[in-house]
This record gives structure tokens, C-alpha cells and sequence, in this order.
């Protein structure tokens, strides 16, 4: 579900991107920043690159239900769905300094345009994901500068995102529990 919820909104933001600037060409890639060597990728080139840089377990309970009803009335047991939040890292990266700030400020719009996506506002929502929502996280400059250090990677005007609740479920089951079909009240209050 996590590749997903990231390949859909790398595709979405690309065809805003492509709509508002007129292009035929892809402008966004879904990729690392740098290679395990060290090496900056020649494909994230003249790209709007969107990378994971984070996941964070949801641990809000409501979610979580155990049970399923089955046709015949029984309930199977089964782990609960995980929720989880993606931080996102979107890199402007072009030659050109003017091109990089261009792609970087609409990559912004798109996110302040679309700051929940849902099978209501889009129909090519892949099955599994009901809602995707972002905000967008507030870094101050040295936690920036730690992450692109952490990266290996010289700093590049980015921003950063949470992708919130992308769930998983295995849906395996872990037993099976009868319906309850009639209730006894034998306790009798004096």
C-alpha cells in the first residue's frame, strides 16, 4: 500500500504539473535522492523527485477492528489494519535555479490545491487507499540541514509533506468466534 499511495500522488502531482505548464513530458519521479554510493541519480535531472523519508505508526485506536462478520453469522478474528504516516520529501531539481523555484512553488500549489484526496475527487484512487491526506510539516532550518546530511546529499529547495493513514491490512485470519443468537439474563437484582 505504501508504494501505492506514493506512485499515485507522484503520478497526480505529475499531471498537474504537466497541465499547468503545458508538457508532454514526465516531471516527476519517485526516487531516492542518492544512490547507496553516494552518487546523484541521472534520472532525477531536471525532475521534481519525490522520496520516503520517513514512516510513523498511527496509534490512534478507532481504527483498529479485530472482528469481521461472515455470511453465515459467524465473525472471523483478524489482526487489526495498521495506519501509518509517509513523510514525503519533494526536491526540485533542475540545472536551471529559475526552473527549480518555478517547479518547487506549483509542487507546493498542487499540495495547497489538493490537500485531501479521495475517490469523490478522484476516481483513479488505487483499491485499498480511501482517503489520502496532506500537511504540509514545518522544519526549521537545522533540522533541514540534518536531514540532507543524514542523506549524504548537498542541500536542494525542497519541501516536506505527511501523507497521512495509508494502511495496511494482511487480512489473514487468526481465528474464528460464533455468533451470539440469544442472550441469557440469569442475575436477578434484589
Amino acid at each position: 500500500m505504501i508504494q501505492k499511495a506514493l506512485q499515485f500522488t507522484s503520478q497526480t502531482l505529475d499531471q498537474f504539473l504537466k497541465n499547468r505548464f503545458e508538457l508532454s513530458e514526465n516531471k516527476v519521479i519517485l526516487n531516492a535522492i542518492v544512490e547507496g554510493n553516494g552518487s546523484m541519480p541521472q534520472v532525477n535531472q531536471n525532475k521534481v523527485v519525490m522520496s520516503l523519508i520517513n514512516i510513523e505508526w498511527e496509534t490512534v485506536k478507532p481504527f483498529y477492528v479485530r472482528n469481521q462478520k461472515l455470511s453465515n453469522g459467524s465473525f472471523s478474528s483478524i489482526n487489526p489494519t495498521e495506519r501509518y504516516n509517509l513523510y514525503i520529501l519533494i526536491t526540485a531539481n533542475h540545472d536551471d535555479y529559475q526552473e527549480t523555484l518555478k517547479f518547487l512553488n506549483t509542487s507546493i500549489l498542487f499540495f495547497q490545491t489538493h490537500p485531501s484526496i479521495d475517490s469523490s475527487s478522484n476516481s483513479n484512487l488505487p483499491k485499498g487507499i480511501n482517503k489520502l491526506d496532506f500537511e504540509i510539516e514545518k522544519i526549521d532550518y537545522y533540522q533541514m540541514h540534518n536531514l540532507w546530511s543524514a542523506m549524504g546529499a548537498k542541500y536542494q529547495p525542497s519541501v516536506i509533506y505527511k501523507m497521512r493513514l495509508v494502511s495496511i491490512q494482511a487480512n489473514e485470519t487468526t481465528g474464528f468466534d460464533a455468533a451470539v443468537s440469544q442472550s441469557s439474563n440469569s442475575a436477578h437484582v434484589s
